[in-house]
């Protein structure tokens, strides 16, 4: 090959490569995504958004409990400021009884009297305003510093509320984020795709209820789960008319008399663990690690759940989700 030849060959040759990266990008970029990957994108997000919601849910019980717990020590500092003022009130009546010349030395005591029994009756009458006098700046030394724990108490626990408080807004505005982030994918549907998707998604509310007895508290847990089908999703709602994951599970076992956390992962902790295997009605499976969903088992390999925003309660497979544990409540 000449060297002309070569040099047309070589350019020919990167032109090409050039026209290949500049197209095939354009080509990919092009591509619409499936109804499917749509599914999972958005499926993704709405995970999201339920893991930071239930952090959220943590984060409210932990700041309920902070508020309590500083209105208590509040008022225990008021107390303790109390006793402090009564005996700061001695302290100052004893120094000005001091400066009045009340409390006279054993020596001076002496000058004024030649009587020996009189002067240790004054001895030991002295001894004794002296030891009263001692001890109540020892009682004021000691409420002062009780008070001074108090005082710490209560800017420790202000601190804590203030920091919980803190993070209570950036998981609320993480949720909000994912949950924008998911609507905006959607918008982009089509109306046939959006319909197939709604579809997919609502296919829970109309599954057959599992005929499997239950009775007692996890009878009445069960009834008042299935009643609930068709109500929406919405993170942070414990009923009558929406639910989250925790919220609904706690109000069913409240219906059958058993007070919960409104926290999946709080609840996670509740009652007794039960294998997968050995599942029965009223159960509650716990999903994702860590823990960010709960469920309620209904029989049948079926639970009942408020799965995500956009959905409604519904019936779905036990194993829909990587369970991570299971709890028997009641």
């Amino acid at each position: 090959m000449r060297p002309g030849q070569k040099r047309f060959v070589t350019a020919l040759t990167g032109t090409c490569a050039a026209l290949t990266v500049a197209v095939v990008p354009m080509n990919s970029a092009s591509a619409k995504p499936s109804l499917k990957d749509v599914q999972h994108k958005v499926d993704r997000l709405y995970h999201q958004a339920e893991v930071a919601s239930e952090r959220y849910n943590d984060a409210r019980i932990l700041r309920d409990n902070l508020r309590q717990d500083l209105a208590s020590v509040k008022a225990d500092e008021a107390a303790q400021k109390a006793v402090v003022d009564r005996v700061e009130s001695a302290v100052d009546g004893a120094i000005a009884a001091q400066y009045e010349g009340q409390a006279l030395s054993a020596t001076g005591q002496m000058a004024v009297t030649d009587d020996p029994g009189r002067f240790l009756t004054q001895l030991n009458t002295l001894s004794a305003y002296n030891d009263v006098q001692s001890e109540t700046l020892a009682s004021y030394d000691r409420a002062k510093e009780a008070l001074d724990i108090r005082h710490h108490a209560v800017a420790e626990r202000t601190a804590e509320l203030a920091g919980v408080t803190k993070r209570l807004a950036k998981d609320k505005s993480e949720v909000e984020e994912k949950l924008a982030a998911a609507k905006k994918v959607l918008d982009g549907l089509k109306a046939d795709e959006m319909k197939k998707y709604l579809a997919a998604v609502d296919a829970g509310e109309n599954a057959p209820i599992p005929n499997v007895p239950a009775s007692g508290r996890a009878g009445l847990a069960v009834k008042y789960a299935l009643a609930q089908i068709g109500a929406p999703y919405v993170w942070g709602a414990a009923g009558p008319n929406a639910f989250d994951c925790s919220g609904l599970t706690m109000m069913a076992w409240a219906a059958a008399g058993v007070s919960l956390p409104h926290s999946s992962r709080a609840q996670s902790g509740m009652g007794t663990p039960v294998s997968v295997s050995d599942l029965q009605p009223g159960d509650l499976v716990f999903y994702y690690s860590p823990v960010s969903h709960v469920a309620m088992y209904i029989g049948g390999g079926k639970i009942v759940h408020a799965p995500h925003t956009g959905a409604n309660v519904q019936i779905a497979s036990v194993n829909e989700m990587p369970i991570t544990g299971a709890r028997r409540m009641g």
